[in-house]
């Protein structure tokens, strides 16, 4: 079972969407997940307006990667690179500590992650 952020069991992200590289609504990774998809975020349109810029445009629906679009406020599993550029950006959306995957501490700190965090429910 993998950890987060808080060394607790890796909680769900989200199913509505489904998200998580495996699309089992888990920010859970492993070697075929070359962009790295560790952090939970609450999505908000400024981010997906920096994404869509920086070239992944994540509002658009792509089928055959069994990808539904995102809209402000819905969870997702973002790559952790990204969620740091858009950090350094100052449009980092909010997280969700218990769902981000461990691994994500390797790239950015629990204070940066904890200053963007969000509740569950």
């Amino acid at each position: 079972m993998a950890t987060n952020v808080l060394g607790t069991p890796l909680a769900l992200c989200c199913l509505e969407p489904r998200t998580g590289f495996y699309r089992n609504g888990r920010c859970d990774t492993g070697p075929e997940d070359m962009g790295l998809h560790l952090v939970c975020a609450r999505v908000t349109a400024e981010f997906l307006a920096f994404s869509r810029e920086r070239g992944n445009d994540l509002s658009t629906p792509t089928p055959m990667f069994n990808f539904p679009g995102l809209k402000p406020g819905d969870c997702w599993c973002l790559c952790v690179e990204r969620w740091k550029e858009a950090l350094e950006a100052g449009v980092a959306p909010p997280v969700r500590l218990e769902a981000t995957h461990i691994s994500a501490l390797e790239f950015v700190t629990l204070e940066e992650l904890q200053a963007h965090a969000v509740s569950s429910t």
